[in-house]
């Protein structure tokens, strides 16, 4: 929002507190149709409250529907009010503030509309003091013990907060991230030390990816308030967030040794322990929480993780099954056995899907999974449009929830570009551990199965995709000169120190072999970082036909990360973006990145094997070619399919879905002939 929409929106809101409530539909109305008819909305539409894009930025935007609602309601004029904030929704489906005043609308109206959208608001933003209020009286009146003892605890913690910190969690749950950030920098300036403001500003930090910062903001209130278990919690939350699974186990192991029946925490270290790979630990404390109480659909999922990281498909899709049982719209269950990749829905559970999906009252996250495990579902029936459907649907609704920028995203590739010639590396250089063997690309463009085929190799371990290289990056980012610019302005003394500490943070995966393997596809960002701190290492591109490719990851819901996927003019451009960066590495790090393109091992895998070993200097081995014989953790959505012989199925499945693909296409349009 910039500057002049904040003064117009501020003179709105002084008509607003002075009762002027016909005044400000009108301002809303005018500064609405002021700035779309240049984008060739109708006025009236306008005024319906039924608006698209505008020339308004989004905050604004919502900003301005939003106190039309208000004033619309106070006006008495209740069924505008109604229409106004149903179309705020629609717009921004995850807007809180909008769900607490739909729940006013509806009280006089009816009760049970009226709770659930203060039940939605206190979802999008449970810093809503009022919403939670009203849930009280709903909870008390029909004696709903467990969701009145959890909502005033809620209320208990919200009003024992400094108001300038209840301010900025409200704001920071409203997305209006930067200046919850001041406000919280402002408080801790005259507050220092405060336990719950060094909390909030980590999580600012988290959200805004100033991971460094949330970790050392995190970390010194652990140190100082070891008595402060949400402090440790949210530690630990992170730490795994980063990948540093075997910290995030320790501190776990901490926090129930002081509460050692603490139901969230044994979740929590049962989840640092998959992703350490120590999977039977993990999955008897699953089991042991479920044989207490079987009706918690989310454990039961990650049960079916666990052993679909451990090969063992038969139980993780009873798990997942067992899920379902428990709750009918639990989308993350549908979506965890369409993501086997070799899972079939039968009749009847498709037809639970889509009318699961088509409630109003399924929550968006499920909706979200639910739309990508119809689309799934449909396309092994060879029903492309209806696929299509769903896959598209699931895709724009999780857009929503992001503020994904892909120019952003090529701007910093370009960086890198601009940052690193050929001059700026050395081979005398930072850490000369020859042990690392990072497997960089696209997701879906083929790496598990090369890192399957590598880990085979009895001198290669396999561990996962380590995050280790972008928690390095992190740190370089809020330097005096920026991140990728400065990483040439460290002297030799810092370059090794730092391959060091990647070489030692990796060490807690591996198990005992010469060499390992880093799967993080991302990293193919930083591989000048790399090759400045690890001269030695060898980086494997793996390539896939771009279609297919991208409509992989256009048909994938991924856990965490690969923003770019969710349109189909990012995901291409991300592509086109991807391939100018590693031609760049390319041509300044002549021989040091060989490109594996997935095709060719399909077509000839012994030769492609030969030539990946020779280039990571590995002798041959025949297990190398047995690959899907070799029994390990993997968590990727291609896990199954890495414990298959290779085959050929995989390929151009994007056809059946051509006309659909055209603005795909187009964005590819850009790679170079």
């Amino acid at each position: 929002m910039n500057t002049k929409e904040q003064q117009i929106l501020l003179t709105i809101k002084k008509t607003l507190m002075q009762s002027h409530f016909q005044s400000v539909i009108t301002q809303c109305s005018e500064l609405l149709a002021a700035h779309s008819q240049s984008n060739g909305e109708d006025a009236d539409l306008i005024e319906a409250g039924k608006v698209g894009e505008t020339g308004l930025s989004s905050d604004a935007q919502r900003e301005a529907l939003y106190l039309q609602a208000v004033a619309y309601r106070l006006s008495g004029n209740t069924q505008s009010a109604i229409a106004t904030l149903d179309n705020v929704i629609a717009l921004f489906p995850d807007y809180g503030r909008a769900f607490q005043e739909l729940g006013y609308c509806y009280a006089n109206i009816d009760s049970k509309k009226s709770a659930h959208s203060f039940y939605q608001a206190t979802r999008f933003n449970p810093a809503l003091l009022a919403s939670w209020q009203q849930l009280e009286k709903v909870y008390k009146r029909d004696q709903q013990k467990q969701a009145l003892a959890l909502c005033q605890q809620q209320i208990q913690f919200l009003t024992s907060l400094p108001k300038p910190l209840l301010g900025a969690t409200d704001l920071m749950h409203e997305g209006q991230l930067h200046k919850a950030e001041q406000v919280c920098r402002q408080f801790l300036t005259n507050n220092k030390h405060h336990p719950e403001a060094m909390m909030l500003l980590a999580e600012l930090g988290i959200q805004l990816k100033v991971y460094s910062d949330a970790e050392f903001l995190l970390e010194s209130c652990v140190e100082m308030y070891p008595d402060n278990d949400r402090a440790a919690a949210a530690f630990q939350s992170l730490l795994s967030k980063l990948g540093k699974f075997p910290e995030a186990a320790a501190l776990a192991k901490k926090r129930l040794a002081l509460s050692p029946d603490n139901f969230t925490v044994q979740v929590s270290l049962a989840h640092a322990l998959v992703g350490i790979g120590s999977l039977d630990e993990a999955i008897q404390i699953y089991q042991e929480l479920l044989s207490a109480n079987d009706d918690r659909p989310a454990l039961w999922v990650a049960l079916g993780h666990a052993y679909k990281a451990q090969g063992n498909m038969e139980q993780a899709v009873s798990a997942y099954q067992k899920s379902i049982a428990y709750a009918a719209d639990f989308g993350d269950a549908y979506w965890s056995l369409a993501n086997t990749k070799t899972y079939r829905f039968d009749d009847k559970t498709m037809d639970r899907m889509v009318e699961q999906e088509s409630l109003a009252s399924t929550k968006l996250d499920d909706k979200i999974h639910l739309c990508f495990a119809l689309g799934k579902g449909f396309e092994d029936r060879k029903d492309a449009k209806t696929a299509f459907h769903y896959y598209s649907l699931g895709n724009a609704l999780k857009k929503r929830t992001l503020q994904f920028d892909i120019r952003r995203t090529e701007a910093a590739l370009a960086a890198q570009q601009k940052a690193f010639n050929a001059e700026s590396f050395n081979k005398a250089q930072g850490c000369q551990a020859p042990d690392p063997i990072f497997i960089v690309g696209l997701p879906r463009a083929g790496s598990t199965l090369l890192e399957q085929i590598l880990a085979s190799h009895s001198m290669v371990d396999g561990t996962m995709e380590l995050h280790d290289v972008l928690g390095i990056a992190s740190s370089l980012s809020h330097k005096k000169t920026p991140y990728p610019f400065n990483v040439n302005e460290l002297d030799d003394e810092a370059c090794k120190a730092l391959g060091q500490r990647y070489i030692e943070q990796t060490q807690a995966y591996r198990q005992g072999a010469p060499f390992f393997i880093d799967k993080m596809p991302n990293n193919f960002i930083h591989i000048g970082l790399i090759k400045k701190i690890l001269p030695n290492a060898k980086i494997i591109d793996a390539r896939r036909e771009p279609m297919d490719c991208c409509f992989s990851g256009f048909k994938q819901l991924f856990g965490e990360g690969q923003e770019f996927s969710y349109g189909q003019d990012d995901i291409g451009r991300y592509y086109v973006a991807y391939e100018a960066l590693m031609t760049h590495w390319k041509s300044i790090l002549p021989g040091e990145i060989l490109t594996v393109q997935h095709e060719d091992v399909l077509d000839d895998l012994e030769g492609q094997v030969k030539r990946i070993l020779a280039f990571c200097d590995l002798p041959f081995e025949e297990s190398c070619l047995s690959f899907y014989e070799t029994k390990r953790v993997i968590k990727t959505p291609s896990s199954e399919q890495v414990r298959q012989p290779i085959y050929k199925t995989g390929m151009e499945q994007w056809k059946p879905f051509e006309e659909y693909l055209a603005e795909l296409k187009q964005a590819l349009t850009r790679l170079p002939t």
